[in-house]
């Protein structure tokens, strides 16, 4: 790891875990380790927006079950639960912009079975794939969950490091300097701490842009989520809590930065073309914004001393919702390497640790971001012939209850190893 900007002094204060961003990624993070390894260990987690507060950019996330439990078992759902929208039912269609009528081709119910023991006797439950929530309210929860557990959380940025044989010290932009037996990068996906590990990525930019606001309408939409496959891309529409939705919609980079800079009246007319009437009126009541879509993965996901989660360590398409959910997957697979570690008295930080993290994280993701990246190329053209195919294969899902319930416990976040937390576990 390269040294880059070291501490100029010994550093002031110490910490178990640093961590560099205080998003969902960083947050959880911090809280399950607080509260698997207890009052000795020391956890600080570094955002400058802990100085503001977690702000309102009208956007929302799913929220996926294995993720839900995550969040069930660190006490934070609790507190968001009654602001959650569950997905009750999805439908998925292919169309131009022009067709009057988009014909259904796949659906999917919105509830997946899992055992659950009952009076000593496995039992089938059933419960919700995913759930609908504004971002700004789980970072709150989040926020004040870690403050009652015992993070640091400390209005800073990082801005170098220097690896040790049983530590890393870290600088600040404050001057502040500490030292820590680990460094987790949740500093997003342009992570400073990446690029002054010399990680590389590998990826492209799709010259698409996400543009996302709320839209709140006339009529209940039923806990339904809708994905309209349209040439520039996937309109997703997204239930929220009351007659609200969540709008996910892809353009060309170059469309859609004409597109939210509207005036209302007109933003309203291109919305609506898309959107369409069968939840009445319409009216777009959030701040609408546009985001740079694309495909990176990071070539490592950990460094001398440091461990990449969230979109540090990779960035996909949201075509299929799972960027959040992928991310916190990363959480509770490091956070059980790490309290594992602790646990019997190895190097936190080590590599044997961090390759176990590597190891339980790399194929899982790798296979996301491929699948991702196949269905945007495979739904965002303007190709019959590959409408005609799509279409078919669509159709042929439809048909086959077994295959379709495999990708709804996938989106759920409940295939391949999954780690204690995403079962509701406690470590």
């Amino acid at each position: 790891m390269p040294k880059t900007k070291p501490p100029s002094h010994t550093p002031t204060a110490r910490a178990d875990v640093l961590i560099g961003g205080g998003g969902f990624a960083g947050l959880a993070l911090a809280i399950a380790l607080r509260q698997a390894l207890g009052d000795p260990f020391r956890v600080t987690v570094a955002d400058p927006a802990f100085a503001k507060g977690a702000a309102d950019e009208g956007r929302a996330s799913a929220i996926a079950a294995a993720a839900r439990r995550l969040f069930e078992t660190i006490g934070v759902w609790s507190e968001v639960a009654d602001q959650a929208q569950p997905i009750l039912d999805m439908v998925v269609t292919d169309s131009k912009l022009s067709d009057v009528v988009r014909p259904t081709y796949l659906t999917f119910a919105g509830e997946i079975a899992h055992s659950r023991p009952k009076d000593g006797v496995a039992s089938l439950a059933y419960e919700p794939f995913a759930h609908m929530i504004e971002n700004h309210v789980v970072i709150d929860a989040l926020v004040r969950r870690a403050k009652a557990d015992g993070v640091e959380l400390c209005a800073d940025v990082v801005t170098g490091f220097e690896g040790g044989q049983d530590r890393i010290d870290v600088s600040f932009t404050s001057g502040d300097t500490r030292t820590a037996r680990l460094l987790v990068a949740a500093d997003g996906a342009r992570s400073a701490i990446r690029e002054a590990a010399g990680i590389e990525s590998f990826g492209w930019d799709y010259e698409q842009s996400g543009i996302v606001t709320t839209v709140q309408h006339e009529r209940d939409h039923h806990g339904r989520a809708e994905e309209h496959f349209l040439p520039a891309g996937p309109f997703a529409i997204l239930p929220l809590k009351g007659k609200r939705s969540s709008i996910v919609w892809t353009e060309r980079a170059q469309e859609a930065t004409r597109i939210v800079a509207l005036p209302d009246r007109e933003f309203h007319d291109e919305l609506e073309q898309r959107f369409g009437l069968k939840l009445g009126e319409i009216e777009a009541v959030g701040p609408r914004r546009a985001f740079p879509l694309g495909l990176s993965v990071a070539r490592s996901f950990i460094g001398e001393r440091v461990a990449l989660v969230g979109d540090a360590a990779h960035v996909i398409h949201p075509i299929a919702g799972q960027g959040l959910n992928l991310g916190l997957r990363d959480v509770a697979a490091l956070a059980e390497a790490v309290a594992d570690a602790a646990r019997l008295g190895l190097d936190i930080g080590g590599p044997d640790v961090l390759e176990r993290y590597q190891r339980w994280r790399r194929f899982d993701t790798m296979t996301m971001g491929v699948a991702t990246d196949g269905l945007n190329r495979l739904f965002s053209n303007r190709s019959d012939a590959l409408r005609i195919v799509r279409d078919v294969g669509l159709g042929l899902v439809e048909r086959m209850p077994r295959m379709k319930e495999f990708f709804i416990r996938e989106a759920a976040g409940l295939t391949g190893e999954v780690p204690k937390l995403l079962r509701g576990e406690a470590l």
